[in-house]
């Protein structure tokens, strides 16, 4: 039985899954994360596709079953714990797949792009809504914080949809796959990263006013110089503006 506190969603339909393998990319080299393996379904195909699998489940109970259940893959390691304090860091390169509870999507999705270093992908079963804020570009209403901090890390496209009732318990939402390939560097070379995301953030924490208005918090003095040397008109909306763009205003800053 699923554990609403947890919010498990199993998806049990195995040319669903296998659709999931193949946008991934798997090959028989690689080695492969799989965050929440749940009845292990996705695991086992993940095992005769891949070198090896490491499988985290935070479920004590779906742990100990999976126990049973996958004792017949020696290239499985199935680890009981939580995935936001895996030492991703340690680990050689390696890909991600998961069919991930929507409560915790952000917290893993930079869990993963920030402290694994040689992380060269990740599939992720998400909300649909979740995933067209990831992928957005400037001047659409989905753009904001979300897509620019996952476009600095990587490359991400949404694969395919999965229906709501593909799951079971049925969730009240459509669920994307999507995939990010990691970069080798980040996409724009700010001079101070926590700086441009404190500027990112605080434009868009007021979205429908114009920059000169949104930036305010971050220079008491005027930005209208700041934004005029760089070519920005400052009554542009932040959701108009590249990542570009807003690495230079915070270099310049």
């Amino acid at each position: 039985m699923a554990k609403k506190h947890l919010g498990q969603n199993f998806l049990f339909d195995p040319s669903i899954l296998a659709r999931i393998i193949e946008v991934s990319g798997l090959t028989a080299d690689d080695l492969v994360v799989e965050v929440g393996p749940g009845h292990g379904r996705l695991t086992k195909m993940l095992a005769m596709a891949a070198r090896q699998v490491i499988a985290i489940e935070l479920d004590r109970d779906l742990h100990k079953a999976l126990l049973s259940e996958l004792r017949d893959f020696s290239n499985i390691e199935l680890i009981e714990g939580d995935v936001l304090e895996f030492p991703f860091e340690t680990l050689d390169k390696f890909k991600a797949i998961a069919n991930i509870p929507y409560y915790i999507t952000t917290p893993i999705i930079f869990r993963l792009l920030e402290t694994a270093t040689n992380l060269e992908s990740m599939t992720l079963t998400i909300q649909k809504e979740v995933a067209e804020r990831i992928v957005a570009k400037p001047c659409t209403k989905d753009y904001g914080v979300l897509s620019l901090a996952v476009q600095y890390y990587g490359e991400p496209e949404i694969k395919f949809l999965i229906p709501k009732g593909a799951f079971k318990p049925t969730p009240k939402v459509d669920s994307a796959v999507l995939n990010v390939k990691k970069l080798a560097v980040p996409r724009v070379a700010a001079k101070d990263k926590k700086f441009f995301f404190k500027v990112v953030r605080t434009a868009f924490a007021q979205r429908r006013k114009t920059l000169s208005n949104s930036l305010k918090p971050l220079q008491k003095e005027n930005l209208l110089p700041v934004l005029e040397a760089l070519g920005i008109d400052a009554k542009r909306r932040p959701e108009t503006l590249t990542i570009e763009e807003f690495a230079m205003i915070a270099d310049a800053l």
